[in-house]
């Protein structure tokens, strides 16, 4: 479901190219693969949504979870590459305040620099 690779010292965790839908199926199990990570002082994680098309208010709860633990653990987590429909939605959430969140891949990568 999420493939995580490595970059330098920074996670990317993304999805199987077969899963575009972020919903109530899944979003339990990718919530507890993010904090796992997060849970770890000084985790790099980048979550890349290349793929998914749709989130439902799981997803986003998924989202909001692994954020919260980053900040309680003093790790670190963005998202990129968010569909144009998705972001609508984060914009109207307003979590588009909360999380940081890139175009790309690269973009979000540098960031971290």
């Amino acid at each position: 479901m999420l493939k995580i690779s490595k970059h330098k010292d920074i996670l990317i965790a993304s999805f199987d190219n077969e899963i575009n839908r972020f919903n109530i199926l899944i979003s339990e199990d990718v919530k507890k693969e993010l904090n796992k990570h997060l849970i770890i002082k000084g985790t790099k994680l980048i979550l890349n949504l290349q793929c998914v098309d749709f989130i439902d208010s799981s997803g986003f709860g998924a989202l909001v979870s692994a954020y919260k633990t980053s900040k309680l653990n003093n790790s670190f987590f963005k998202i990129c590459n968010v569909s144009s429909e998705t972001m609508e939605l984060v914009r109207i959430t307003k979590l588009d305040k909360v999380f940081d969140i890139f175009e790309n891949l690269d973009d979000c990568i540098i960031s971290f620099e």
